[in-house]
């Protein structure tokens, strides 16, 4: 069998060609290579752990399962199981549907995902930032920042419903723009119809990508990538002049400071010092007066600029020209959407607003610097503008506001509006180090999304309400007061938490490290990018190895089929029996053994 790496090169580099059309793809669903390099990837995903409608998890994993699965689709009888409908909670109070797939349909939609990245990844837009490679929110918000200084309107872009109303048919067309192969469109058509089970009735699907589906992120991005292109299209004929005209006003006030300069300097060793110095203020007040307004005209009607960034259904445009531009984008957008695409852009949610205000993108508010002071900046000491008219990212307040209160940390008083820090009665049973590695992985969290505001140094009042309710955990805990508390856990002057290791006795502090801003992210601080198949060289991992190795890690039996026991998480085992303490010493959520093993596990029979 050929190696999934070389495979999906290959993909990748046809995929370049203009016109080319990818043949025979289905056959490489019968590669096991594949199966193995997406049970790598994503069997440690603790949702694995959810039944399907089928009742069945990843526990159990083995070479016969791929086996069952590789074979119906060789004979064409495999049909995707729906996908078991639960609800989850969202920050307004409603709640958002998420669908379940059993998971041989995961581990096939795993394969299929890293294909179709292949095929599609390189054609993408670089103003795409949603589930991909190397990309996330940040990069999305890092461009923003980068490509819409001198903005003058922003639109930003809401669809619809986009992921439960993505139409059929249309995505079905652009994929076969660059796939020749039935069975696989047929394979998609499957996922795309499977439906889901809500209640134990079933609905069937007549839009939108599969319900919690692996395939459902890059399904969206190909769709949207035509949205994409079309806005490059349109940016290209909307786009106008090389660059702004100098503003008359402004040439005419740097005139009058360079007469004045040049008069001056006439008659400069005729003067006497109170008179150098009356000249010296004179010259400062004009250069102050030039500076007070802009160099270029920002009302030139000769130059337009449009820019864009779209995170997966969300986007945000800039521009530079006047209301109706964006009226006219607006309306233009609405008209290719409905009639090309089959998604309606949300004519009350897509909103148009001045640069001077806040539009919100990513949970950012995203405003445009209208402050014209001067720095010092050059080796020569002259002034320049450095913030006019610079893309600003900033905190929403209400942002960690309403974190607190999700935390339950805080209590707003109705009457006076007070705020008051609160203890978490959630968390008393708890041990300490729990306790204090919560708040202290809720502040990093809000800290690392935010990390590129202006303003991330407001995080201080979240940080302090967050200790304080941390404080009262304790005290409520250990029925002591928070200042006695304080003293109990002083460590070196900080409050920490003592714990044990295997390397003798540490200390776990509560947060200390600031809410410095950042001004790029590397790589390795990426919170969502999902590996490419293409750029990651796939060797076995141990797990797949111990599949494949044939030995039972428990009775030590040789050559024979192997199934994975998996545990959602390593801290949920007691420890009492005997294989629980060997997956706990080698700190491991998995164990490969032998059928008549795993069998004696689950009926308790293991020892």
């Amino acid at each position: 069998m050929r190696s999934p790496n070389i495979v999906l090169d290959n993909l990748a580099k046809q995929a370049t060609r203009a016109d080319y059309k990818i043949r025979r793809l289905y056959r490489n669903l019968y590669n096991m290579e594949f199966y193995l390099m997406a049970y790598s990837k994503i069997y440690s995903k603790e949702g694995n752990m959810t039944q399907g409608v089928d009742g069945t998890t990843i526990d159990g994993m083995s070479l016969e399962r791929i086996e069952r699965l590789i074979e119906s689709l060789k004979d064409y009888s495999y049909q995707p199981k729906p996908s078991k409908r639960v609800y989850i909670p969202k920050k307004n109070g409603s709640k958002r549907p998420l669908g379940i797939p059993s998971f041989e349909d995961k581990l096939l939609q795993e394969v299929v995902r890293m294909i179709l990245e292949s095929i599609y990844e390189g054609s993408f837009s670089d103003t795409s930032h949603g589930f991909r490679p190397n990309r996330s929110c940040h990069t999305a918000l890092i461009q923003v920042k980068e490509r819409f200084t001198g903005v003058k309107w922003f639109i930003e872009g809401d669809i619809k419903g986009f992921f439960d109303n993505i139409d059929h048919h249309t995505l079905i067309t652009i994929l076969k723009r660059k796939i020749e192969d039935e069975a696989f469109i047929n394979l998609i058509w499957k996922f795309l119809r499977a439906g889901y089970l809500e209640e134990w009735k079933y609905h069937k699907t007549y839009s939108g990508t599969p319900q919690g589906g692996i395939i459902s992120p890059i399904l969206s991005n190909i769709y949207l990538n035509e949205l994409d292109h079309f806005v490059e299209e349109y940016k290209a004929t909307f786009d106008k002049g090389k660059a702004r005209k100098r503003s008359r006003e402004y040439r005419t006030r740097e005139a009058r400071l360079s007469r004045a300069r040049k008069r001056y300097k006439e008659k400069w060793d005729e003067m006497n010092e109170e008179e150098k110095e009356k000249a010296r203020l004179h010259v400062k007040e004009l250069k102050n007066h030039m500076m007070e307004i802009p160099y270029k005209d920002p009302m030139d009607e000769g130059y337009k600029r449009l820019q864009y960034t779209r995170y997966a259904d969300d986007f945000l445009i800039g521009i530079i020209g006047n209301k109706e531009d964006c009226r006219k984008i607006k309306d233009d957008l609405t008209e290719y959407l409905k009639k090309e695409l089959k998604i309606e852009l949300s004519q009350e949610k897509t909103l148009i607003t001045h640069s001077k205000d806040r539009a919100r993108f990513l949970g950012y508010d995203v405003k445009i610097s209208h402050d014209n002071k001067t720095a010092k900046h050059t080796a020569s000491g002259h002034k320049q503008r450095t913030r006019t008219m610079s893309c600003e990212l900033l905190l929403p307040h209400e942002v960690w506001r309403n974190k607190l209160i999700e935390y339950k940390a805080l209590n707003i008083d109705s009457t006076t509006g007070k705020w008051k820090s609160m203890h978490r009665a959630h968390l008393l049973q708890n041990d300490d180090l729990e306790i204090l590695s919560t708040y202290n992985a809720e502040i990093r969290g809000l800290y690392n999304y935010y990390r590129l505001a202006n303003n991330v140094y407001k995080l201080d009042g979240f940080k302090h309400i967050m200790e304080y309710s941390m404080y009262k955990t304790f005290a409520n805990k250990y029925k002591s007061s928070v200042k006695k508390i304080i003293n109990k856990f002083n460590v070196n002057g900080h409050f920490g938490v003592r714990y044990d290791t295997a390397d003798g006795k540490k200390v776990s502090y509560f947060y200390r490290d600031g809410f410095k801003k950042q001004l790029s992210i590397s790589r390795k601080q990426e919170i969502d990018a999902i590996p490419s198949g293409r750029n990651i060289i796939y060797n076995r991992t141990s797990l797949v190895e111990r599949l494949l190795a044939g030995k039972c890690e428990w009775c030590g039996e040789t050559n024979v089929p192997l199934e994975i026991h998996h545990v959602r998480k390593l801290k949920d085992l007691k420890g009492k029996r005997r294989w629980e303490k060997r997956m706990i010493e080698r700190n491991r959520k998995t164990m490969a053994l032998c059928k008549e093993c795993h069998l004696n596990l689950h009926n308790g029979k293991l020892d």
